[in-house]
């Protein structure tokens, strides 16, 4: 029985020749079949092509180490590349449990004071929001150099709340509009000494009848999604789940 069975398996040879034609997820399938089978499919002569057309930083590692084999520096890349492009999970704080308060003042007097929820703020699907400012008689901020602006992400209820900004300085005359900017703090329980890479943004016209608030990438200078803008807030505003992952 043993020997019919022996003389239906196909020769070494063959397997290796077949192996060429194969795909990755292939190669891997065939190599569970048996022992023989595993190792006709994981020689290097057949993996060599497929590592260097997919990952040939990895491949070249080949060259340093000899002795790591090129199916495993191939499953190490598309670990990594998976990792890489893995969808972010979806954010846990919802736009409709943060209210925005901000406050711009000169010398001490306050000259708005705003409480909003984000909800009810315009937004264009991405983490910028405008909202219309009621200062009674006030004549706008043209010609005022010192000023202070604060605005805070409160979580409802005021379980939590996160400070965005908290700038004070000198505002140039000459300015058409007041932009201000700060780098935001990295999100994470340990990466507190690198940069997070996105500025809380707060624009207010001079005529202080609208101010703009959002959170800008760095890189490019464009206002992240609202989804990113709650991911990287629920760090802040919610308990931290590191542990659990």
């Amino acid at each position: 029985m043993s020997e019919t069975r022996s003389k239906n398996l196909p020769p070494w040879e063959a397997l290796v020749m077949v192996a060429h034609y194969l795909d990755p997820q292939t190669l891997a399938l065939a190599s569970c079949v048996s022992k023989s089978w595993c190792q006709a499919m994981s020689q290097d002569v057949v993996w060599q092509p497929l590592c260097s057309c997919s990952f040939p930083s990895l491949s070249n590692l080949k060259i340093s180490y000899p002795s790591v084999p090129y199916h495993r520096l191939y499953a190490t890349g598309l670990a990594a590349l998976k990792r890489r492009h893995k969808p972010p999970s979806k954010p846990r704080l919802s736009i409709d449990n943060i209210v925005f308060t901000i406050q711009l003042s000169t010398k001490g007097v306050p000259i708005f004071t705003i409480a909003e929820a984000a909800s009810k703020m315009n937004n264009n699907q991405v983490f910028k929001f405008d909202v219309d400012v009621k200062h009674g008689s006030f004549k706008g901020i043209k010609g005022l150099e010192e000023m202070k602006v604060t605005w805070n992400v409160v979580l409802k209820g005021w379980e939590a709340i996160f400070t965005m900004m908290d700038w004070q300085g000198k505002l140039s005359c000459r300015a058409v509009e007041g932009w201000f900017s700060e780098e935001l703090p990295c999100a994470g329980c340990c990466s507190s000494e690198v940069g997070s890479g996105i500025v809380a943004d707060l624009k207010v016209d001079m005529k202080v009848e609208k101010v703009s608030v959002g959170i800008l990438r760095v890189v490019d200078w464009r206002y992240v999604s609202i989804e990113d803008g709650l991911r990287y807030l629920q760090h802040f505003l919610l308990p931290c789940q590191c542990d659990g992952m």
